[in-house]
């Protein structure tokens, strides 16, 4: 895939990524409905649990942005205290118990005279995988648009990746467990250790040998850009092959993709209001509150849909909850960065000069 970068330095395919986001589905679920062939071969293709191809373009996915993190950062947690407090709270403390909440609330309570009761369970179970984990990924790329500080980014990236390994596990478990969804236990560790720990080490090891050998400046200036396109077209054939998998149900029932829509979307724009707000009041910059506020509401999908596959399979309604926050979380994240950007006289204007964009 070409790369094409505008003047901001985000990439052709980042700018319009909504509109690739659906042509993508649009032709995987065509692939599903008159070349059923290609998707079938591809679900045979297993190992462990886990689909293959989907795991390998994850893994495209989220190597790129692993490299960029830094964990010597980590030790620049207190020159911004507050707002990895608040960016952490909200991530780990708030946004999963209201992920599960408003996922009950509208799947097994509101929508409960649309959906069956088995796609309540199963729509509640994909909203939980993708509310336990905040974004690795994508958040360095709204944080750019944001002009947030790339530093306080990669520090926040840095922690949630540490807590994921130890946090993913028991929170899954302990919302899923309370609705007597048997989950095992290992399938859960090895995605963890598949799609977090070998991406996170193997990008680590890749930033180390470089910076050793060519410096950090070519490290940032030369190396990381040589793979700017990587991650999105990785993303885009993940849900090609995703909606090939599950075309078959949405063209049967579109109304789906709407419920499931709704809950998810809420607790994208409530989990970023209440952190934005929450850093305007304890006066934090604003390009503190911009990144905090955007990982605070965005989703680790990536996981999510690994993990999916791996317990349910790739045809599961669990997979469509997940895959459905792939569609919705993209426009959504982006109008959440307009709404901060115009915003931004409400924080304090000294507060915000001396930091620019970076690729971290």
């Amino acid at each position: 895939m070409e790369k094409v970068t505008s003047k901001k330095g985000i990439s052709f395919f980042e700018k319009f990524l909504s509109i690739w986001v659906i042509l993508c589905m649009g032709a995987g679920i065509l692939i599903g409905k008159f070349l059923p062939v290609i998707p079938s071969a591809l679900e045979k293709l297993q190992f462990a649990g886990q689909n293959i191809p989907i795991a390998v373009l994850i893994w495209i996915m989220i190597f790129p942005m692993m490299m960029k993190i830094d964990f010597k950062s980590i030790k620049n947690v207190g020159k911004h205290p507050s707002g990895i407090l608040i960016s952490s709270g909200s991530s780990w403390l708030i946004k999963p118990f209201l992920m599960f909440g408003l996922a009950t609330l509208f799947f097994k309570v509101i929508f409960s005279t649309i959906l069956p009761s088995n796609l309540q369970q199963d729509f509640v179970t994909g909203a939980v995988l993708l509310g336990v984990a905040p974004c690795t990924a994508m958040v360095f790329v709204w944080s750019l648009l944001t002009k947030g500080d790339p530093a306080h980014t990669l520090v926040q990236v840095s922690v949630n990746d540490i807590l994921i390994l130890v946090l993913f596990v028991p929170l899954v478990s302990l919302f899923l467990g309370v609705n007597n969804v048997q989950i095992p236990w290992d399938t859960l560790v090895f995605s963890v250790v598949l799609f977090v720990v070998v991406p996170l080490a193997g990008g680590a090891l890749t930033r180390f040998l470089i910076v050793k050998k060519k410096g950090l400046e070519y490290f940032n200036d030369k190396f990381v850009p040589k793979f700017n396109g990587i991650t999105t077209a990785g993303l885009l054939l993940t849900l090609i092959i995703i909606f090939s998998f599950q075309g078959d149900i949405i063209l049967k029932q579109p109304l789906y993709v709407l419920l499931i829509a709704v809950p998810l979307i809420l607790q994208n724009v409530i989990s970023a209001t209440f952190t934005y707000l929450l850093c305007k009041w304890t006066k934090q910059p604003h390009n503190i509150a911009a990144p905090a506020a955007l990982i605070a509401a965005s989703d680790f999908f990536e996981l999510s849909v690994a993990v999916a596959i791996a317990m349910f399979g790739p045809d599961s309604p669990v997979v469509l909850a997940c895959t459905v926050g792939v569609l919705t979380e993209v426009p959504v994240m982006l109008l959440l960065v307009l709404f901060i950007n115009k915003t931004r006289r409400w924080f304090p204007e000294r507060n915000n000069k001396g930091t620019g964009p970076s690729n971290g």
